[in-house]
C-alpha cells in the first residue's frame, strides 16, 4: 500500500467494505442456503423426467454433475470436520446417504436408455433434506442442549 494511503483513504477498499456488509445482511443463512440449492437440483431433475422423451446425453449428464457436486460438498465437509458442530452420527448418514446418490448417479449414466423413475429417490432424497435444512429450530436453547448432549 502506497504510503500515507490509509485503508479508508481507499474507495475500493470502502466499496468492498460496503459489499461485505450489505451481503451479510441480505444473504440467508448457511442451512436455507443449502436447502434452495438441493430444490434447485430436485426441480432441474423433475424437469428432466417431464422432457425425458425429448432428453439429450448431454442434458442427463449436466443435471445429474450438479446434483452431484452438491452432494460432494456435503460429503466433503463431513469427511473434512470430524470435531466440527455435527454429531458423529449425523456425519455417518450425510456420508451414507451422499454414497448411495453417487451410485445411484453411476447407474443412471451406465444404463443407455434409463427409465426416468430411477430419477425419483433422488428428487425426493433432495426435497426431504432441504425441508429440513430450511426448518428454523422452535428455539436456541433447545439446540446448545442437544450439541451439548453429544
Amino acid at each position: 500500500m502506497p504510503q500515507g494511503k490509509q485503508p479508508q483513504d481507499n474507495p475500493y477498499a470502502q466499496a468492498a467494505g460496503a459489499y461485505d456488509q450489505n451481503a451479510q445482511k441480505h444473504t440467508p443463512d448457511q442451512r436455507e442456503l443449502e436447502g434452495r440449492v438441493l430444490l434447485k437440483a430436485a426441480k432441474m431433475i423433475q424437469d428432466l423426467q417431464e422432457n425425458w422423451d425429448s432428453k439429450t446425453g448431454g442434458v442427463l449428464e449436466e443435471t445429474l454433475k450438479y446434483n452431484r457436486q452438491i452432494w460432494m460438498m456435503f460429503y466433503d465437509t463431513a469427511i473434512e470436520n470430524p470435531e466440527g458442530d455435527r454429531p458423529n452420527d449425523l456425519r455417518s448418514n450425510i456420508i451414507n446417504l451422499a454414497n448411495f446418490i453417487f451410485k445411484r448417479e453411476v447407474d443412471i449414466m451406465a444404463d443407455a436408455n434409463p427409465p426416468r423413475e430411477k430419477l425419483d429417490v433422488l428428487v425426493n432424497i433432495n426435497r426431504e433434506i432441504a425441508a429440513g435444512l430450511m426448518k428454523k429450530p422452535e428455539n436456541d436453547t433447545g439446540t446448545q442442549e442437544q450439541k451439548s448432549e453429544t
